[in-house]
């Protein structure tokens, strides 16, 4: 029973240490070159921009 203890603990610890890991690749990234999807809010026009991104703001900040 003491064995099994000590395995349990063993493997609950490795478990533990496991989720602690990092990969060691580097992702270097073009300085002024955006490489994530369109945001599709830049095809509108400014005005049409300006009141979609008040409505967002009022959305999310009502609560302040």
């Amino acid at each position: 029973m003491k064995t099994a203890m000590i395995m349990l603990a063993v493997l609950g610890g490795t478990a533990l240490l496991a989720g602690c890991y990092d990969s060691a690749e580097v992702t270097v990234h073009e300085p002024g070159e955006y490489k994530g999807t369109p945001d599709p809010l830049l095809e509108d026009d400014a005005e049409s921009r300006a009141s979609t991104l008040e409505e967002r703001f009022n959305t999310v900040q009502t609560d302040r």
